[in-house]
C-alpha cells in the first residue's frame, strides 16, 4: 500500500494538492491517504489556520472561538471524507492545534508516509514568511519525498521529469525513485547540470558526470544537458521553462541551523519560486551547493 499524506487548510492549493493524491489511484491499487489539518493556536495572540491570524481575545472569548473553530473543521473533515467514501482508496483525516511545522514533523514520524504532497503559492515576501517557511521546512526535513504543488495538475501530465542534480553524489535511493517515476508516469526524463560562474566546471567533466550517473543506474532514454546560468536555482527554473517540463525534480541537503543559514538550499529555493510541481527527496549525502515514489 501507498501511504500518502496531505497537509490540508481547505484553500484552493490545498484542494489541488489532494486532487492530485486522489488520483494516484489510478496508478497504485492499494492508495491511502491522510488528510491533515492544523490549527494554529499561538501563544499570547488568536487563532488562525495554516499562518493565519486574529487580533488578541479576552480568555473566555478565545477559548469559545477555539471550540467553535475546532468544531467546525472536524465537521469540515468529516464532510470531506465521506465525500470520498465510494472511491477506490482509502481517506482518513487528522486535525491538531499547535505549531504547524511541528504537528505535520509529528504526524509524519508517526505515519512514516511513502509521500507528502503539499500546495505552495511560491509567493514571496510577509506570505513566503507565513506559508513558504512550512513548506521548505518539511521539504529540508521530511524523510521521504515531498511534492510541492503549485496549481491544477493531474498525474496523467507528468510526461516531461527535469531531474536537477551535480550528479557528483552516488544514492542508489534518490536513483531508484527517478527510475520508478519515469515507469510510473511513463515520462521523458531530462538530466540537467547547471553551470555558474562561480561554480564553473568544463563541459567535457560535466558531461562525464553525467554519463557516469545514467551508466551507473542504468537509466535509459534520458536527454542530458548542460545548462549555463548565473545561479542554480535560476537555471533550474529557466531550463525546465524552455523544455516545458511537467515536474522538477531534485535532492536536497537537509541542513538546518547555522549551517542552513550559510549554505542556503538551492532546492529550496527552486521550491519557493518554480511555478511548477517540484519533487524533493533528502539524500543521505550532502549535496554540494557547487555543482519508489
Amino acid at each position: 500500500m501507498i501511504h500518502v499524506l496531505v497537509p490540508y487548510d481547505f484553500s484552493p492549493l490545498a484542494a489541488h494538492a489532494l486532487t492530485f493524491a486522489t488520483q494516484l489511484s489510478s496508478h497504485y491499487s492499494h492508495l491511502k491517504i491522510t488528510l491533515i489539518h492544523v490549527v494554529e493556536i499561538p501563544l499570547g495572540t488568536g487563532v488562525g489556520t495554516f499562518g493565519g491570524g486574529l487580533d488578541p481575545m479576552p480568555d473566555v472569548q478565545h477559548q469559545l472561538f477555539i471550540k467553535e473553530l475546532l468544531e467546525q473543521r472536524e465537521k469540515d473533515l468529516n464532510e470531506l471524507k465521506n465525500s470520498y467514501a465510494s472511491f477506490p482508496f482509502q481517506l482518513e483525516t487528522r486535525l491538531s492545534t499547535g505549531n504547524i511545522f511541528r504537528e505535520l514533523s509529528m504526524a509524519i514520524e508517526e505515519l512514516t508516509p511513502d509521500l507528502i504532497i503539499m500546495g505552495s503559492s511560491g509567493a514571496s515576501g510577509w506570505e513566503e514568511a507565513l506559508i513558504g517557511s512550512n513548506t521548505e521546512k518539511i521539504v529540508r526535513t521530511a524523510p521521504c519525498p515531498v511534492l510541492t504543488i503549485k496549481g491544477e495538475v493531474y498525474p496523467k501530465n507528468m510526461k516531461k521529469i527535469v531531474f536537477a542534480s551535480n550528479f557528483s553524489e552516488e544514492d542508489s535511493n534518490l536513483a531508484s525513485r527517478i527510475k520508478h517515476m519515469q515507469h510510473l508516469f511513463d515520462a521523458q526524463l531530462y538530466f540537467v547540470k547547471i553551470t555558474t560562474p562561480s561554480n564553473f566546471e568544463s563541459s567535457k567533466a560535466s558531461r562525464k558526470r553525467l554519463q557516469r550517473f545514467i551508466q551507473k543506474y542504468k537509466f535509459e532514454g534520458i536527454i542530458s544537458e548542460i545548462y549555463n546560468a548565473t545561479s542554480e536555482d535560476e537555471g533550474i527554473i529557466e531550463y525546465a521553462e524552455e523544455v516545458q517540463a511537467d515536474l522538477i525534480a531534485m535532492s536536497t541537503h537537509g541542513y538546518t541551523g547555522i549551517i542552513h543559514l550559510l549554505s542556503g538550499s538551492i532546492a529550496e529555493d527552486v521550491v519557493n519560486h518554480s511555478k511548477r510541481p517540484i519533487w524533493t527527496l533528502k539524500t543521505s549525502k550532502p549535496v554540494l551547493k557547487a555543482s519508489n515514489l
